[in-house]
C-alpha cells in the first residue's frame, strides 16, 4: 500500500474530533460514581452514545459494551484510509480468545462465555477454526503462537508459560504492524505499552523474589528500555531506568514497592496506565493525520474499561472511594 499523507486523513480526523465530544470525561465519570442509583449512573452512558441497558446486570453491561466496541470498529473500518490501524487495536482480542480456547480445551470446558468480540477474527469463526485445527486464514505469527502455547500445555507445562508465549507474540505483531504502517506516533505507543508491561513484570518479579531466569521469560523486546537493563536492575534502580520518560512517576513508585510485602500495587498500576494515556493524549494537539484516529481508538478502549469499573463496582456495592482508586485518567 502506498504511503499515505496526513491530508488523506482530513475528513475522518474532523469526524473523530466531533465524536470525541461524546467520550466519557472525568466529570461524567464522577457523576456516574456519585449517582444516587445504578439506574441514574447508567443514564450517563446514553449521553455518550451507548444503548440503554435492558437490565442492570453484568451480562447486560458486557453485551452493551461489546456492541459499542464492535460498532466503533465497523464504522471506522469503512472510512479510515488504512484499515490496518484498526488491527493494532483489535488483535488483543484475538490473543485473549486464543488463551481461552487453549485453556478450555486442556480443561475440557466450554469456552463460549469467555470469548470476546472485537478481534480481527470474529470469535465464532476463530473458535470454529481452532476446533478444526485449521488456522491457515489467520496471521502467521498468530498461528505459530497458538501452536506453541498448545504444545506447552500438552506437555504438562505451566499455563502461565502458555500465556507468556501468546503475550510475546501479541506484542511482536503490534511492533510489526506499527512498522508496516510507518507511523512514528503509533510505534511510540507500542513501545511505551511494552515498557509499561515490562515495568509491571519487573516489580512483580522483585516482590516474588524471582530472578533473571524468570524475567527472561516474561520481559518483552521492543520497548524504550531494553529487557537486559531491566533484568540487571535491582528493584530500587527501576526509577533510574525510566527517569527521562512518561513512566518516571510509575517507575519511582514501583521501585519503592519492589520488595516482598511492599504494599498495594493499585496506585502503581494506575500510574502505568496513565503514562500510556499521557502519550496518546498528544494526539489531541494534532489536527489531522493518523494521530487523532489512534488516540480515539485508544480512548474508546479506555472508556469501556472505565465504564466496566464504575458499573461493576456499583453493582458489587463498592464505595465511591474504592471505585475512584481503580479509575484511570480519561483521554479527554
Amino acid at each position: 500500500m502506498p504511503k499515505l499523507k496526513d491530508t488523506d486523513y482530513l475528513s475522518i480526523s474532523a469526524r473523530v474530533r466531533a465524536m470525541e465530544t461524546r467520550l466519557l470525561t472525568r466529570e461524567r465519570m464522577e457523576r456516574m460514581v456519585d449517582a444516587r442509583s445504578d439506574e441514574d449512573a447508567a443514564k450517563v452512558l446514553m449521553e455518550c452514545g451507548y444503548a440503554e441497558l435492558p437490565s442492570l446486570t453484568a451480562g447486560a453491561l458486557d453485551a452493551c459494551l461489546a456492541q459499542a466496541r464492535g460498532a466503533v470498529f465497523a464504522d471506522l473500518r469503512s472510512s479510515v484510509p488504512d484499515p490496518r490501524l484498526l488491527d493494532v487495536f483489535q488483535m488483543k482480542y484475538d490473543y485473549h480468545n486464543a488463551k481461552v480456547l487453549i485453556k478450555s480445551e486442556a480443561m475440557g470446558a466450554d469456552p463460549g462465555r469467555l470469548l470476546m468480540d472485537g478481534g480481527r477474527y470474529p470469535k465464532e469463526r476463530l473458535a470454529d477454526a481452532y476446533r478444526r485445527d485449521d488456522l491457515r486464514d489467520l496471521s502467521g505469527r498468530f498461528r505459530q503462537a497458538v501452536a506453541e502455547a498448545k504444545e506447552v500445555l500438552a506437555s504438562g507445562g505451566d499455563p502461565q508459560r502458555a500465556d507468556f508465549v501468546l503475550d510475546r507474540a501479541y506484542f511482536e505483531e503490534l511492533l510489526d504492524a506499527a512498522k508496516a504502517l510507518d507511523s512514528a506516533f503509533l510505534l511510540g505507543y507500542v513501545r511505551i505499552s511494552i515498557d509499561a508491561v515490562n515495568l509491571r513484570s519487573a516489580v512483580r518479579a522483585a516482590r516474588m523474589g524471582k530472578g533473571t531466569e524468570f524475567l527472561a521469560q516474561v520481559l518483552l523486546p521492543g520497548g524504550n528500555v531494553e529487557p537486559h537493563a531491566l533484568s540487571a536492575a535491582k528493584g530500587g534502580d527501576l526509577g533510574n531506568l525510566f527517569r527521562a520518560g512518561l513512566l518516571a512517576e510509575a517507575a519511582a513508585a514501583g521501585a519503592a514497592l519492589a520488595v516482598p510485602g511492599g504494599g498495594s500495587l493499585t496506585a502503581f498500576e494506575r500510574m502505568c496506565d496513565d503514562a500510556v494515556t499521557g502519550y496518546l493524549a498528544q494526539a489531541r494537539r494534532i489536527p489531522f493525520g493518523e494521530h487523532p484516529i489512534i488516540g480515539y481508538l485508544y480512548a474508546r478502549e479506555a472508556e469501556i474499561t472505565a465504564i466496566r469499573t464504575i458499573m461493576s463496582g456499583r453493582m458489587a456495592g463498592l464505595s465511591g472511594e474504592k471505585i475512584r482508586e481503580r479509575l484511570r485518567e480519561p483521554y479527554v
